[in-house]
């Protein structure tokens, strides 16, 4: 395994940017409406954007996407770090960053809505459910705990 090299991949950093923006502009250019939206598509946007950035970032089912730029346990999502240097090393700290993946994710979710809206909508809604139930999920979990400890102190 290779130690990073002490001086960010600055250029790497700005090809991810160029591409990122580049991506956007050119679905802004080829979308047949401008993007429009209710506070409740907001709502749906970020939780389908929590949801993406998570499982890219973090879960194993996604694994294969963060092999190639991690070192460490890429499967399940604990201890990685990123590897290489340059390209390598930049894309690594990108797919290890949830929030870095969220852009992204927030990006292609929107893309797809205005390149492609009734797949977008229901990938957005999906991905959105998929979030909330993530927290419906650890919800339940903590009122469980809670209530276990009230009922051994008892």
């Amino acid at each position: 395994m290779s130690a990073p090299t002490s001086t960010p991949p600055y250029e790497s950093y700005a090809a991810i940017a160029g591409v990122f923006l580049g991506g956007i502009a050119t679905v802004a250019a080829i979308a047949r409406r401008a993007p429009t939206g209710t506070a409740l598509d907001l709502v749906a946007l970020s939780a389908a954007t929590f949801k993406a950035s998570r499982t890219l970032s973090r879960e194993r089912v996604a694994s294969f996407v963060r092999q190639p730029f991690v070192e460490g346990e890429a499967e399940t999502g604990e201890d990685e770090r990123p590897a290489g240097e340059g390209l390598q090393r930049a894309i690594g700290e990108l797919v290890t960053c949830p929030r870095c993946v969220g852009a992204w994710s927030a990006a292609a979710l929107a893309s797809s809505q205005m390149l492609a809206p009734r797949f977008g909508r229901l990938l957005t809604w999906s991905l959105g459910a998929a979030g909330a139930n993530d927290f419906l999920h650890a919800g339940f979990r903590a009122l469980c705990a809670k209530a276990n400890e009230l009922e051994d102190g008892a």
